[in-house]
């Protein structure tokens, strides 16, 4: 016996008419309604109907195959797309890429932004996000073929800046999923693994006057449902459908874990580590951008094996890891787990987590490099035929304080070995990444250097910066010849200058006491002072400063063993591999000039890089500073004022 807004599959299905627009939920794998698309297929291969149907989506849902959106990949049922990701539908980005159906790739954030602004009956959206990419009009408008002319995104200006206005869409049917749903509607999502952008679509839809339709496992009596646990309300539902289990599964990698409905928290180690191949090599190298006490985004792909070597080497406790969908602390999971996460602080709306996004929360994002050009451009959406989306990779890169793109150096057949001498090439891939210009600009690499927003390449082999004049070769594996590893496989040659080994302990097996670095635990033994000879050393080698607490610690410290000598010191400084962020070197100047005068005779420094000599000598031009190239003079100069 059916009771209240509860009805079956195909009955629902039956409420989605020719012509509609549609709007569904869902991460990856992650409380996409199965049941529903599913039930839509059936009728439309059995009936032909509904046909012509509108779909906007912002994040990817489907398994690669066949599941989530693939289900809708039909010629005839669909007739236009607006979505974020498209890598796991490739059943209807083949529809799309075919000029079969009209199409339009936008920022994964701003498509959940505007399901807000359409339920506040808003004309659109307006957004900085996807402004010098393939979105903005100027680069396409995101069209992803030839028949897909009707606008979606406007540049405009606005107290004389540019900015991209994104129309709101008419939506008449939304698909969603939830947990539990009482007989009048309500919904509680206590066994999903997200929220995402449930209550946002639900109310677009619903003020539209269109129909709402929930997946859910079960039916609970009206009013039974904690008032605080409901997330959809009911007066905004329309049909229930109870989902048969292998249709509702929580991510279509895991039928259900309690951990990730965050009410749990599984033993430690439960998340096996990687093995040491070039995907850890690089998550490693990732690592040690990572900022202490600050909050960082990963995307899918390489960037997911970051918070594994977080994990290894004891980090997460001291930053905040996040995926886009609105996980928040914790250790986000891979695979077509992507999207869920373990020991979380928080789970929010995916909406409000791109709020947080695009306001500049973010100190740093780890995102997937698939091509890269001499100009630092970077591109993740599109390969000739093959459509794989933006997904939320605008939104993220654009606005994150700090920028690293992960992946290997070449695609397609690339065998490595890994092992405490480096890296050795056994097997070169065929595809090359670093192109003389990308396909598409996912990711503007001429904005980001005129915004001075930091940005670094890294690859199994090497590790580029860009520069306001394109890449920078920075870093170089051991093992690895630079003209026939990286030069020779580069379409344009990139600036070379100085040009270091990476850090050895990212190709050894066992931990990397990364937590030392990072954590600057190891900064007491850095200063030393020799009360016979009156002479403190300070040995800031491959010490990399972030913040502003960092300088105020070593002021501290210096400071302290001053005190306790007594007596003014002369110093020598050791800045091989030392670095600081660019924002900082002011202060950092500030502070030494500080402790020049209160405890300061004779001062040298010392770096094997000619850079960082001529950055000390621009940072210290103080009379009394003398910069050398090795310890041996640095010392003699000491000893030549009588120290």
């Amino acid at each position: 016996m059916r009771t209240g807004k509860v009805v079956s599959a195909a009955e629902a299905a039956a409420l989605v008419k020719d012509g509609d627009t549609v709007t569904t939920s869902g991460f990856v794998g992650i409380g996409v309604p199965d049941e529903l698309l599913a039930a839509i297929e059936t009728r439309f291969l059995e009936t032909d109907h509904p046909r012509d149907l509108s779909l906007v989506f912002a994040a990817g849902q489907g398994d690669g195959k066949d599941r989530g959106l693939n289900r809708l990949g039909h010629e005839g049922l669909l007739k236009r797309v607006v979505g974020g990701h498209w890598g796991l539908i490739p059943k209807v980005a083949k529809l799309a890429t075919e000029g079969k159906i009209e199409g339009w790739n936008l920022p994964q954030g701003v498509i959940s932004q505007l399901y807000r602004d359409i339920a506040a009956g808003k004309p659109g959206m307006l957004s900085k996000v996807g402004l010098e990419t393939f979105v903005d009009p100027r680069q396409g408008g995101g069209a992803i073929n030839s028949i897909s002319t009707d606008p979606q995104v406007e540049l405009m200006e606005i107290g004389g800046e540019e900015i991209l206005f994104y129309p709101s869409h008419n939506l008449t049917v939304a698909l969603l999923r939830g947990t539990t749903a009482d007989e009048a509607g309500n919904v509680t999502m206590e066994r999903e693994a997200l929220t995402i952008d449930n209550l946002a679509q639900a109310m677009a839809v619903h003020n539209a006057g269109g129909v709402v339709i929930v997946q859910v496992e079960r039916v609970a009596r009206a009013g039974s449902l904690p008032a605080r646990d409901v997330h959809i309300p009911g007066i905004l539902v329309d049909a229930i459908v109870v989902s048969k289990p292998e249709n509702h599964l929580q991510t279509y990698s895991t039928a259900f874990s309690q951990a990730f409905t965050n009410r749990i928290r599984p033993p430690a180690g439960e998340i096996p580590a990687l093995p040491l191949d070039a995907r850890k090599v690089i998550a490693r190298r990732c690592a040690f951008e990572l900022p202490v006490n600050g909050v960082v985004n990963l995307g899918i792909g390489m960037p997911e094996g970051v918070a594994s070597v977080a994990a290894e080497e004891g980090l997460l406790e001291h930053l905040t890891l996040t995926a886009e969908p609105g996980v928040i602390g914790g250790q986000p999971a891979s695979g077509l787990d992507f999207g869920a996460a373990v020991n979380t602080d928080a789970v929010i709306p995916q909406n409000n987590q791109f709020d947080f996004y695009d306001g500049g929360g973010l100190d740093m994002t780890c995102l997937g490099l698939a091509q890269a050009d001499a100009a630092g451009n970077v591109n993740v959406s599109r390969f000739g035929p093959r459509l794989a989306g933006a997904g939320g990779f605008i939104n993220i890169s654009q606005n994150a304080r700090a920028v690293v793109f992960a992946g290997t150096f070449t695609a397609q057949g690339l065998d490595v070995h890994i092992g405490d001498d480096g890296v050795e090439i056994r097997q070169e891939g065929r595809a090359r990444k670093f192109l003389d210009h990308v396909e598409q600009i996912s990711f503007s690499g001429a904005r980001a250097a005129r915004l001075g927003q930091p940005v670094l390449y890294v690859t199994e082999r090497c590790v580029f910066e860009l520069t306001t004049n394109g890449l920078e070769l920075k870093e170089i594996a051991p093992g690895i010849d630079l003209d026939r590893d990286i030069l020779g496989l580069m379409d344009v040659r990139p600036i070379v200058n100085e040009v270091t080994l990476m850090d050895a302990r990212i190709f050894r097996s066992g931990e990397m006491d990364l937590r030392t670095d990072l954590l600057h635990l190891d900064l007491p033994d850095r200063i030393a002072i020799d009360p016979n000879l009156g002479l403190l050393f300070l040995n800031f080698e491959k010490m990399r400063i972030r913040t502003l607490d960092e300088i105020k610690l070593v002021e501290r410290l210096v400071a302290e063993a001053c005190v306790a000598y007594g007596k003014p010191v002369d110093v020598v400084v050791n800045y091989d591999g030392f670095r600081i962020d660019e924002v900082l070197e002011s202060n950092w100047a500030e502070m030494v000039n500080g402790l020049t005068e209160r405890f300061y005779r004779n001062v040298s420094r010392y770096s094997g890089s000619a850079f960082m000599r001529m950055k000390l000598g621009e940072v210290f031009p103080d009379a009394r500073t003398h910069i050398y190239e090795s310890s041996e003079k640095a010392r003699s100069f000491l000893g030549s004022n009588g120290a």
